[in-house]
């Protein structure tokens, strides 16, 4: 029997994170339409409000229901905008194990939002759901993302040689594909007793993978 994560939203001091619905489509499309998220994840450009529906509407309950992954919209408590998404894949239910990845507003790095969304996503995954193991996977070059995955405690287990394709642009302004390393990085529950810390960061995202 296939196990799925439920609908649920998580709760911080500043962030909510809730199912993605369909009033979350204009914002969607917009964040997606930034040069660094096209630079380091796989998703379309340009990004439509169309594509942004499907995932909403198709993409993100299929792969809840099959049991593959989890996508939830990042929101700011006070004003409810959205600032990121976090989205959970590859997961194995007989380990235990999930990949996270992130993504931030451009308008909204800068403000720790990634840092603390993943922390969240994370103790609910160790904690309600019983996990033993969340990996994300930061492209070499990311710096900004190695530095929220180094943040909420994940311990860097070693390089995937030539395993990441981002995008660069050429000189007549189109993307064009480059391969580069992966930096697989794991977080344990253990790593997280003891307290979170303080999280500030210039915070932005992962790779966002299996759009497909």
């Amino acid at each position: 029997m296939t196990s799925t994560f439920p609908n649920i939203s998580i709760s911080t001091e500043r962030l909510v994170l809730r199912p993605l619905d369909e009033d979350d489509v204009p914002a969607l499309a917009a964040m997606m339409n930034d040069e660094q998220v096209a630079a380091w994840t796989h998703v379309p450009q340009p990004f439509a409000e169309d594509s942004a529906r499907t995932w909403i509407g198709d993409h993100a309950p299929a792969e809840r229901t099959a049991g593959r992954g989890l996508d939830l919209a990042v929101t700011e408590f006070l004003t409810q905008r959205l600032v990121g998404v976090i989205q959970l894949t590859k997961t194995n239910w007989h380990v235990r194990s999930t990949e996270l990845s992130y993504i931030v507003a451009s308008w909204a790095r800068g403000e720790g939002y990634a840092s603390e969304a993943a922390l969240a996503t994370a103790q609910w995954l160790f904690g309600d759901q019983k996990f033993e193991r969340v990996e994300l996977r930061t492209a070499a070059d990311n710096t900004a993302s190695q530095q929220v995955a180094q943040k909420i405690g994940c311990i860097s287990e070693g390089v995937l040689r030539n395993a990441c394709i981002a995008r660069v642009r050429t000189e007549d302004g189109l993307w064009t594909d480059v391969r580069t390393d992966f930096i697989v990085w794991s977080l344990l529950p253990e790593d997280l007793e003891g307290g979170s810390g303080q999280l500030t960061d210039n915070g932005d995202f992962t790779t966002f993978t299996d759009w497909n």
